[in-house]
């Protein structure tokens, strides 16, 4: 069975063929060796995100999926620094900092799919203020946020972290992760509710806040 419905087959079809530029690529690391029992190695829905993301590249020409084997010793694993599966990375030659770690289901689709959109034009609808505070940003800055797929306030909190990483792909990335599948890190940082933002280890909030508040929360880490 079809994990994306026939009517919205066609809706993102017709949506791809107008809004998409540039050729996007999501890399996904899905799989892994038998013996890996790590915690957020077990990859409890890797068939299914496989399967998703398959269908959703039949969508339009210009999307390429690449699954991965994972394997610590991988060169790129360690250059984009992924420790759990199944990852997401949404990219472009310019952009590498749009992060899914779990499925990306449920409300967290809708993200994916302005996700792409977004990484292919390489451009956002953040405010031009906004833009120039994120762009100034010249340290590493690393967005977690916790998401579950019954939450309808969380794909604001994702696409807030999103656009950040593709205004500024050389120092910010940023990650939506689905808290069922990593219970390990729910307990590591104590989530209560979702969506909760973690910026460089440092600073953790509750809630979708506006563009602007969430700057100030970088800045906040930074300054940390």
């Amino acid at each position: 069975m079809d994990m994306i419905p026939d009517e919205d087959k066609e809706f993102l079809s017709n949506r791809f063929s107008q809004e998409l530029v540039n050729p996007v690529t999501i890399t996904a690391f899905t799989k892994k060796p038998e013996d890996l029992d790590q915690p957020g190695l077990e990859c409890e829905y890797c068939k299914e995100t496989e399967q998703l993301l398959n269908e959703l590249a039949q969508l339009s020409d210009k999307i390429k999926i690449e699954p991965r084997l994972y394997s610590p010793d991988d060169q790129l694993v360690q250059d984009l620094q992924i420790d759990k599966i199944p990852a997401i990375i949404v990219q472009t030659d310019d952009t590498k900092g749009v992060r899914y770690f779990g499925i990306p289901g449920g409300f967290e689709f809708s993200s994916l799919i302005e996700d792409v959109i977004d990484v292919s034009r390489n451009a956002t609808d953040l405010s031009p203020k906004v833009k120039d505070r994120i762009k100034e940003i010249d340290q590493d800055v690393h967005i977690q946020v916790f998401v579950t797929p019954t939450c309808p306030f969380c794909p604001s909190a994702v696409r807030v972290a999103h656009k950040m990483a593709i205004e500024n792909p050389v120092y910010i990335k940023s990650d939506a992760i689905e808290a069922a599948e990593f219970p390990h890190l729910v307990s590591r940082y104590d989530i209560a509710a979702v969506p909760t933002v973690i910026i460089n280890e440092k600073v953790q909030f509750q809630g979708a806040l506006p563009e602007e508040a969430f700057a100030e929360q970088i800045n906040n880490a930074l300054a940390a």
